[in-house]
Parts: C-alpha cells; structure tokens; sequence
C-alpha cells in the first residue's frame, strides 16, 4: 500500500552522494556516557541496531545506499564499539531507552527500526515501549523469540567466560579454530558459514572491559538453557504496525524456525528467507537486503499510534498466537505452545 498519509516529495529529489566524513563517527554524551554514532544523509529516519558484540561498522557497506533516501542513524549500543563500556544495565530495555534518549539529542520523533539479533530485539523493545515513536520494523534474525540460540552463546554465559575470551586471541589458539572453521565450512555445517563473523566479533573485545560489557549484555538475555527474555507474549501489539522479518535459513545462531514463529505472531508481518545465508544475511546477499528494505520502506505507510488503540489490544489480545477466536479454532502447532508456556518466565520488562 503506498504511503499518502505523509506527503513526501519525490523520491529522486533526495538522491545523493555520501561522502566519507559522514560516515565518520560522531559522539554525544548522554546520561554521562559517551555514545557514537553513524549519521548520514535526508529523509525519513532510519535506525540500524546491531548485534551483540558488533557495532555500527557491520551496516558502513550499506549506509550510503540508504542514506540516499533516508536520514540514517546508525548507534553503537552502549559496550559496544566506540561507546563507553561502564558497569551499567546492559539489558534489552535499558538499550530500547538508550536509542529512545540518542535520537531525542538528534531531533528525530520518530523512526523506522532495523535491528539485527540482539538489535531486533531492542528493536522490539522500543516498540512496545515507545510505539508513538516507532514507524516500521525491520528485525533481522531477531533475538527475542524464541528460546533456541548457538550452544557456544550458551557457553560464554557461564561463569569463567572472560578467561574463555581471553584465550581465543592467544596466536596459537587462533590458528587452531581458523583451522576447525575451514573443516566446518567444508563441511556445509551452518556454524561453518557464521563461524568467520562470529571470530570478528571476539576480535573487537580486545581488552577486559570490552568483554566484561560484553558478557553482561549476554548474561541479559542468554543463560546456560538458550535465550532468557521474549517478545512472543505480547507480539499481538505489533496489529497495524509494518513488520518485516528477514532471516537466513542456515542461521546457527538463531534458527530460522524462529522466524517463522514470529510471523505467525505478528498479525499482518511479512517474512522474507534468505536462501544459503547465515546469520549476517545483508552481509551475504547485500543488494537483495538494500532492495527489501527501500521497496517496503517505500510502500507502506508509517503506523499511527492512537492511546485507544493500544489499550484496544491489551483488553482484547485475541491476536496473541494461539488465543483463539473461537471453540473451534485449532490452536498453536507443538512448538508455538512450548514458546508461549515459556514466555511468563521470560518476558521483558
């Protein structure tokens, strides 16, 4: 559905270089924290949230695409990249606030999210926090919704993780597991395809209070049984919200089951599968991920936030997966009741 609630002008009107210096990081302090950031370009906001562990150079390939008809604001998450890593609340709530108080800083009301892993779970977040603030979301192998995540994400959760960490980067460890991801790859294993971006993100923890802030914001949402917090219980609020899934179906890190058992949950979301992707599928298949995201940007329109509306959906929740609208309705297959049994113990704040 084309958008005619807000008129824009025309799209090649926008189109134009980005030069260099605005991909450059810039800085605020806020709360007392310095927080960088990626900004560029004009146009509708659109917010790239990145994964655990990674930063906003994993969108910087795809930054000056977008910002040819976008404002792009692209964060480092507080512990992450060039942001202070202080002994703070890394929880997915706490980074919904902090991406809620950077644009505030910046001027921007309201926004389209992307947000990649952990980042599609902060994503969710500030939806269900800040929805008079949240255009569209665009979450891309979410975190969130579901319990199943990577055994070794389990396994850097545990007590002891830090000495973990730390000896991956001696040299001869380093060689060993290059070596057993060659052999995985080989393989055809899904972990051999996310291994190499996985083994960059431990490359960006080069000190202990890197991955101190690393392991908090892990131990926030992962614990030695898989992912601790979930969105699936109230996804039902998502009802008149543009949401599109993006998902690799060789993921090793979240499955793409997951994917599918959120589109369920989402009423109206779109659900695109990236064929021999893992993890990192705008990484994989780039063109494909710019192309998705401007062509649904482009043809939907901005949700609109009503208080009515949204007390509507609390009272009723007959969009929630599994409710039923009646006696004869079917019910949630095996695995969406495990999920839904499991989101009271692990619902977000």
């Amino acid at each position: 559905m084309t958008d005619t609630s807000r008129p824009r002008p025309a799209r090649t009107a926008r189109l134009r270089s980005v030069g260099d210096r605005e991909l450059e990081l810039q800085y605020r302090v806020v709360h007392g924290y310095r927080r960088a950031f990626r900004m560029a370009g004009e146009g509708p906001a659109l917010v790239l949230v990145h994964g655990i562990g990674d930063s906003s150079a994993t969108w910087a390939g795809l930054i000056p695409d977008l910002a040819r008809t976008h404002t792009v604001i692209a964060p480092d998450l507080l512990g992450h990249g060039a942001s202070d890593k202080p002994r703070a609340d890394y929880s997915v709530a706490a980074y919904a606030n902090g991406v809620r108080d950077l644009l505030t800083t910046l001027g921007i009301e309201s926004a389209t999210l992307v947000g990649h892993s952990l980042g599609g779970g902060v994503a969710m977040q500030f939806a269900y926090q800040f929805p008079e603030r949240t255009e569209r979301l665009i979450l891309v192998s979410a975190g969130g919704v579901g319990r199943e995540v990577n055994p070794v994400l389990r396994l850097v959760s545990l007590p002891g993780a830090d000495l973990m960490l730390s000896s991956l980067r001696l040299p001869g460890m380093r060689l060993q597991v290059g070596l057993a991801v060659r052999l995985m790859r080989l393989l055809g294993a899904d972990l051999g395809k996310d291994a190499p971006e996985l083994l960059t993100l431990v490359d960006a923890l080069p000190d202990g209070t890197s991955r101190n802030a690393f392991i908090r914001t892990l131990r926030a949402v992962v614990d030695w049984r898989g992912q601790v917090v979930t969105m699936l219980d109230r996804c039902y609020l998502t009802a008149g919200m543009p949401t599109m899934l993006l998902w690799g179906d060789r993921d090793s890190v979240v499955p793409v089951r997951h994917a599918y058992g959120a589109h369920e949950a989402m009423p109206g979301s779109r659900l695109e599968v990236f064929e021999g992707a893992g993890h990192f599928p705008f990484h994989t298949d780039p063109a494909r991920f710019l192309a998705l995201v401007e062509e649904f940007t482009r043809t939907t329109t901005p949700a609109h936030w009503s208080r009515e509306h949204w007390r509507e959906l609390l009272i009723d929740g007959r969009h929630a997966p599994g409710a039923g609208t009646g006696p004869g309705d079917a019910g949630p297959d095996r695995a969406t009741q495990r999920d839904l049994r499991e989101a009271s113990e692990r619902s977000a704040t």
